[in-house]
């Protein structure tokens, strides 16, 4: 399966294209406003746009400049939203069944179908409730089999854990990156985790443009726009490449270069809010990086405290955070040593 998409919603300033490999999955990120929405609405036919092209193995699901736009219920393709929006009257077994069903498939023959899917998501025995007698996890786990049940080509995933309790979640995200394997899927998402667990792959949009795109790892572990580096929990530095690090904002940092960059190219720098510390007077340690700040908020995070401020940000223990009775435009040093800041290509 291949989909190849280019397509255009001037209203919703919305231009992109990409593609998408056989058996390959793409999250997509953004936040919000960004266009994810839009684009699984094009893809699954539920928009037309006002210019565009995209195949389907070749075949074609919408072509403006030929006139040409392919129903939804024939695109093959299934949608999973973060509601299970499973059939009330229908109970769990006949909910798997519709999709190869309504495809003309004996009921029979659909019946069985939707057993093996059930037994897929480790669902079997819910078979004959309704879903008024399931819960959040069970539901999610009925919707991901009747998507499956009707073999889509491409399998849409918008926001697939988002109305999950956190004790659930984990098990669908198992559940997803089992039946996901060598299967094509685009999965919207906040979450890093559900990237990082299900994609290969990992664009990342704002204002209906990508603004960056590559393998996962390489996206979300050396972020390039701060939207990307707030969801991976990192620093974001800009600047220039220079022969000890980074040069941002008149400053010389010193970092460990994890891709070839050359000196004077735009580059960027990337560092985890633990490894920096924060003190009221400037820290003695001639070898380490420094800078200044203003705190800008404070934010309790379990037994730490993210102390932000504009750009920067560290994770410090309440009793440090107390001690240097840090509030909103307090002035401070962050300090980190050259072995936490990652300089890559910017």
């Amino acid at each position: 399966m291949t989909l190849s998409f280019e397509a255009r919603v001037a209203d919703r300033g919305f231009d992109l294209s990409f593609d998408v490999a056989p058996g390959e999955t793409v999250a997509v990120l953004g936040p919000n406003g960004a266009g994810k929405s839009t684009l699984l609405n094009l893809v699954a036919g539920l928009v037309r746009p006002d210019a565009g092209r995209a195949t389907l193995d070749g075949e074609v699901l919408f072509d403006t400049a030929a006139g040409a736009f392919a129903a939804p219920h024939i695109r093959g393709i299934s949608m999973l939203a973060q509601d299970a929006l499973l059939f009330p009257h229908l109970s769990v077994l006949e909910n798997v069944a519709f999709g190869p069903r309504s495809a003309g498939v004996r009921a029979s023959v659909a019946r069985s179908a939707a057993r093996d899917w059930l037994a897929e998501v480790d669902a079997l025995d819910l078979a004959e409730r309704r879903p008024a007698q399931l819960s959040g996890g069970q539901a999610q786990r009925i919707a991901v089999a009747r998507a499956l049940a009707s073999e889509p080509r491409l399998l849409l995933l918008d926001e697939p854990m988002a109305a999950l309790d956190v004790s659930v979640a984990p098990a669908i995200r198992r559940t997803l990156r089992r039946v996901l394997e060598d299967r094509a899927a685009i999965v919207v998402t906040h979450d890093i985790l559900d990237a990082f667990t299900l994609a290969d792959r990992v664009l990342v949009l704002d204002a209906g443009g990508i603004v960056d795109e590559g393998a996962t790892r390489e996206v979300l572990e050396r972020p390039r726009i701060r939207f990307t580096a707030g969801l991976a929990g990192l620093n974001l530095l800009t600047g220039v490449r220079t022969a000890e690090g980074l040069l941002t904002d008149g400053v010389e940092l010193r970092g460990a270069a994890v891709e070839a960059v050359a000196i004077g190219a735009p580059a960027a720098a990337s560092v985890r809010p633990s490894a920096v510390q924060v003190s009221l007077l400037p820290p003695p340690d001639p070898a380490g990086n420094r800078l200044r700040g203003i705190v800008r908020d404070l934010e309790p995070r379990g037994d730490l405290v993210r102390v932000r401020a504009e750009g920067l940000s560290a994770d410090v223990t309440p009793a440090r955070a107390a001690e240097l009775d840090l509030a909103s435009g307090t002035p401070v040093w962050f300090a980190f040593p050259a072995a936490a800041l990652s300089v890559y290509g910017g």
